[in-house]
């Protein structure tokens, strides 16, 4: 039982809880968009290009930005809109007006989380007070409609929201956005676990359609392969090279056998018997995202 002494100190924390979820998604909101999202520039280029490896399936070394005229580092994209290179592009997003990349994706990951727990919780408190309403004419009523039938239970509520505009308007509203928040913020938790960006998966995409066709084809690299220094770096920060690669012909026959590789070029009819270099795990794919300083990204 809660004595009546307690009652300050739980109002207190109801309400410092309360300004910390109204205020963290402006805070979040703030540090995605004006953070810089990984712009590459000629500067910068020599550690860009030291922090993840080329596959040698979606990137392969050896290709100039044909707008920045710098070679592109494996994961990174040119941005249209932002007219740079960046980084681990995942998307360029327009509720934050800026690029989700490398040095900003942890600050749009917490923004989506924020926001969704925020509207959730102003699900929670408009349906509550609603529901204090009702039950001040019906004192059986309760939320889960239990004791009503269907058309009951809506035009009871729907009383409530005309009584009650402004406040019903407001959760009917939260309560049809929450699950699209929720629902991006769960596609980007997937692509984590996957360990792939927005961009790569659309072009993870473009590779299913071409192993339908039979045009994709893919061997070994050798252990002790000698890089070509002017078109990749020497070590990267990623802590896995590519054993693989994998190429697309235009048409169905296997590669030249000058390309890069060992072995007989075998061809591939799905995507499971691809190797993402980029997927270490859940938990160190997630690690990338929060400190990429200490496992592949950029600080």
């Amino acid at each position: 039982m809660i004595v009546p002494q307690a009652w300050p100190l739980l109002t207190l924390s109801y309400k410092v809880i309360s300004a910390i979820l109204i205020f963290l998604p402006y805070i979040f909101l703030y540090a995605a968009a004006a953070s810089d999202p990984g712009y590459i520039t000629p500067e910068n280029h020599v550690q860009q290009m030291s922090l993840y490896p080329y596959d040698f399936t979606i990137y392969h070394p050896g290709h100039p930005c044909r707008t920045c005229r710098l070679l592109k580092p494996a994961r990174s994209k040119h941005c249209s809109i932002c007219k740079k290179c960046i980084s681990k592009m995942d998307h360029h997003c327009i509720f934050i007006n800026n690029c989700v990349g490398v040095r900003n994706q942890h600050w749009f990951l917490l923004l989506l989380f924020t926001t969704a727990t925020l509207i959730s919780y102003a699900v929670f408190v408009g349906s509550t007070l609603l529901s204090a309403i009702i039950r001040e004419h019906l004192p059986e009523w309760n939320l889960l409609g239990t004791a009503f039938t269907w058309s009951e239970y809506f035009h009871i509520l729907g009383w409530a929201l005309q009584e009650k505009t402004r406040m019903g308007t407001i959760t009917l509203l939260c309560a049809l956005t929450a699950p699209l928040v929720w629902g991006l913020l769960g596609y980007h938790i997937y692509l984590i676990w996957a360990g792939t960006t927005t961009n790569e998966s659309m072009k993870w995409d473009d590779w299913r359609a071409e192993m339908a066709d039979g045009y994709v084809f893919k061997r070994a690299l050798p252990d002790n392969r000698q890089k070509n220094l002017r078109v990749e770096p020497e070590s990267t920060q990623w802590p896995a090279e590519s054993v693989q690669i994998v190429l697309r012909t235009n048409d169905g026959l296997p590669p030249s056998p000058l390309e890069n590789g060992v072995g007989e070029w075998v061809r591939i009819w799905k995507l499971a018997d691809l190797e993402n270099l980029y997927d270490l795990g859940f938990w160190d794919n997630l690690k990338d995202v929060f400190q990429p300083e200490q496992l592949g990204g950029g600080a």
